[in-house]
């Protein structure tokens, strides 16, 4: 019988590329997603489909029965929007990863596989960041994401839920674009240029970000649920060790640009990702330029 695997998030950006993944390595593949975020036509064909939102926790317990995999990539994103909706993203977030974890555990799922986030260290004088640094949350999303790794490890240790995090570093890669009011700097540089715009550079441009393509990540997630090395709680960055100022990503898309005032964020964000190659077996593949070259190209930008 094929693997059965649910993606619970599986009509987002990185969810969708996700269930791809596992519906070519054979899987069974259920997805669960209320559309707030997600997009229907992002399911891929093949899958089976629930609209349903992941705090039902007794919905997602039917569907996770005979589940191996459970990948919980459901969240409302974005740390502007979390700054101005505290309530609204901690109603969501928190509590959609106790009713993932609730449900898994009840289902006997045999691994749940969380999308943590490299926001989790806000601002250092660290070169990496490195998996054991304490937790300088700068935003409501990121101390959210931060619970969840935490309530993850918990699940572990009480209940013997085998479960593992993955910090992902800036993802970005086909299929992200957003028509909302946040959407990642990638994204909202190559809109703007399709537009003829001006590419709006937040602050100085001097700010870094570690940019990991979305193909990388979904095979660090499919390595997670695999591996005999994680499933007791275990945090692993998902970066590429290296960083590229927002100056930097403008040159690459191309334009004209310009400065617009600066927001609460991390300077720079760079992964120590010896972990995930130590116990994964994982290193990326896609360079920035060879990703952003795919993304310039889909969009029609010369």
């Amino acid at each position: 019988m094929n693997i059965k695997s649910v993606v619970v998030g599986g009509a987002g950006f990185i969810g969708s590329h996700l269930s791809r993944a596992l519906l070519d390595k054979k899987h069974d593949v259920h997805i669960i997603d209320n559309l707030s975020r997600g997009k229907k036509e992002n399911v891929p064909q093949g899958t089976t489909f629930y609209e349903i939102d992941a705090q039902d926790t007794a919905a997602l317990t039917k569907i996770f029965a005979g589940a191996t995999y459970v990948f919980h990539m459901a969240a409302l994103p974005r740390v502007q929007y979390s700054i101005e909706h505290p309530l609204e993203t901690n109603h969501n977030n928190v509590c959609s990863t106790v009713s993932v974890l609730a449900a898994a555990k009840e289902a006997k799922v045999t691994r749940v596989v969380y999308a943590a986030s490299s926001s989790y260290y806000g601002n250092t004088d660290s070169l990496f960041l490195k998996e054991d640094m304490p937790a300088r949350t700068m935003s409501p999303y990121a101390l959210q994401k931060h619970i969840g790794e935490l309530y993850c490890r918990l699940f572990s240790d009480i209940y013997q839920l085998p479960t593992v995090s993955l910090r992902y570093f800036n993802v970005y890669g086909p299929g992200m674009f957003d028509d909302g009011a946040y959407p990642l700097v990638i994204d909202k540089f190559i809109q703007q240029r399709q537009k003829g715009l001006p590419l709006s550079i937040t602050g100085d441009g001097t700010q870094a970000r570690d940019f990991t393509h979305v193909h990388d990540v979904v095979r660090a997630n499919i390595l997670a649920a695999e591996s005999a090395n994680v499933g007791n709680g275990e945090v692993l960055n998902i970066g590429t060790g290296k960083k590229i100022s927002v100056n930097a990503i403008a040159a690459m898309i191309g334009g004209a640009t310009e400065h617009i005032a600066p927001r609460i964020e991390p300077h720079d964000t760079l992964a120590d990702n010896s972990l995930a190659k130590e116990l994964l077996n994982w290193e990326p593949t896609i360079t920035l330029e060879e990703g952003v070259a795919e993304m310039k190209q889909l969009s029609g930008i010369v």
